[in-house]
């Protein structure tokens, strides 16, 4: 922005005329000023809107406020009439990320934008209803292939209209109370309850990540959220020992998928036995499973991705999934896990009964209508497909106390379950953290969690030691 100090202001002028529907006279008041040798002028229909508008620059003016040379405006004025709307900025912010972000982070952004931008309209005038409005902002506002593609769909262009005309201006959110306004509607769930501390960073990310770039790009002078003392929910990091079960139960529930869905028994072993995330599992090809070189050994797991489901449009290819690198590691990058006796023992089964897709991915759909087994072309096993069968595991196995528990509520608990199995047993932590792809910190910090029944072997350890001290105490002869 081009500013100079050099500016005149004139008196109001008056100006008598006569009114274009009833001839009737009126008058109207213009006020004029000078910056850097340049006219400016501005009409107002009432003297007292002249004046206020005239003081704003005298005070500008006597504050040694800069002026923009070419608005003729006090720097301050001069941002607030060139801001973009928070519609626009968050669009931009979109497109910029886009191109790195995967699937599955753009879908955040998406989802986060969407409930910030609905916290920022500066009118509810002739707004369509809230949902019609989500949909339009989280579907195609903030999904760029989907803008890229054309208009919006029918059902949803006069919702994209009303949001990009009246959100307000992006310099709006230099005001601490807008930005905690916001934070405040990151908070709560549509249905009103509170959201979780980790969906809350989450969101609070993404939107922060926002205003960081309109800082970047010079729209805002500072980061607002430093402005505001606000508390997010806390987030303890901490997996509850209630959800990690002990081996007694993982091979009790593994024994009730294999009864069920005898397919998927190796998939559930690979993160009982090898703390593999499901996306991870999804990934894992044939030629990524090294055998063991003699019967009953230790195998590995070199593995190479993750696949996630995502939805269509969110990807680059078509399609619902997305084929991505590793959790927290480089594109190229692998990790190697060793592979337990038991899990060899599955997987062998499995190959043997179920060979790999076209694609040499070991777990895919194999079941069409009515559950019945067909071959399959490879397409990867489906999050509702093994959240079933795994439900249906629980019940079959687990006292009613324990299903209302929250004990290996989900697959994913087998992952913390095998982590705390290897900690528990002595691996070192750096060790247990290369196989379960994470760092020393985050692996204490989440995962050190004993497994359900070691309080007992603790207690007894407790009771040995004590018994020593005794001992010694009665015999300090040694006699």
């Amino acid at each position: 922005m081009n500013t100079t100090y050099d500016v005149r202001l004139w008196a109001i002028r008056e100006h008598v005329g006569k009114d274009r529907k009833t001839g009737k006279p009126r008058s109207t008041y213009r006020v004029r000023w000078v910056v850097a040798g340049q006219d400016f002028g501005q009409t107002f229909q009432t003297r007292a809107l002249a004046e206020s508008f005239r003081s704003k620059l005298v005070t500008a003016q006597r504050e040694g406020i800069a002026f923009d040379v070419a608005s003729g405006l006090p720097e301050p004025m001069a941002r607030e009439l060139n801001s973009r709307s928070w519609y626009e900025h968050a669009v931009a912010y979109v497109d910029v990320k886009w191109p790195r972000a995967s699937a599955k982070h753009r879908k955040g952004i998406a989802e986060s934008l969407t409930g910030a931008t609905m916290t920022l309209f500066a009118t509810d005038r002739g707004a369509p209803p809230d949902n019609v409005i989500r949909r339009a902002l989280h579907t195609y506002v903030f999904n760029k292939s989907r803008r890229d593609e054309g208009p919006p769909p029918e059902d949803l262009a006069a919702a994209v209209a009303w949001a990009e005309r009246n959100t307000v201006k992006l310099s709006a959110l230099a005001d601490a109370a807008l930005i905690r306004k916001v934070l405040d509607g990151l908070a709560v769930l549509l249905k009103g309850g509170a959201a979780s501390a980790s969906t809350v960073a989450r969101k609070r990310a993404v939107f922060s990540g926002a205003l960081r770039y309109a800082v970047e790009l010079g729209h805002l002078d500072s980061h607002p959220m430093e402005k505001v003392s606000w508390t997010a929910p806390k987030n303890t990091d901490e997996i509850d020992r209630q959800v990690v079960a002990n081996p007694k139960q993982a091979r009790a529930l593994l024994a009730a998928v294999d009864a069920t869905m005898p397919e998927l028994t190796a998939f559930f072993g690979c993160m009982y036995y090898a703390a593999l995330r499901p996306e991870e599992v999804l990934h894992l090809r044939e030629d990524e499973y090294e055998r063991p070189k003699r019967k009953g050994g230790w195998g590995w797991l070199h593995l190479t991705g993750a696949t996630v489901a995502v939805g269509n449009g969110w990807g680059d290819m078509d399609g619902t999934i997305e084929h991505r690198a590793l959790k927290h590691r480089g594109r190229n990058a692998t990790r190697d896990v060793p592979a337990a006796p038991a899990l060899c023992a599955l997987l062998d089964r499995h190959l043997a009964e179920y060979p790999a897709g076209v694609n040499g991915r070991m777990f895919v759909t194999r079941r069409g209508p009515g559950g019945k087994y067909r071959p399959t072309a490879g397409k990867p096993l489906t999050n509702n497909a093994y959240g079933t069968a795994w439900r249906k595991a629980r019940e079959k196995t687990l006292t009613p106390a324990q299903q209302r528990s929250p004990l290996a509520r989900r697959p994913y608990d087998l992952r913390h379950a095998a982590v705390s199995l290897w900690l528990n047993a002595g691996v070192s932590a750096p060790q247990v953290a290369e196989w379960a792809g994470h760092s020393v910190h985050v692996l204490m910090k989440v995962y050190a969690k004993c497994i359900d029944g070691q309080q007992e072997a603790a207690k007894r350890r407790i009771e040995n030691a004590l018994k020593d001290e005794e001992q010694v105490a009665d015999d300090p002869e040694g006699s």
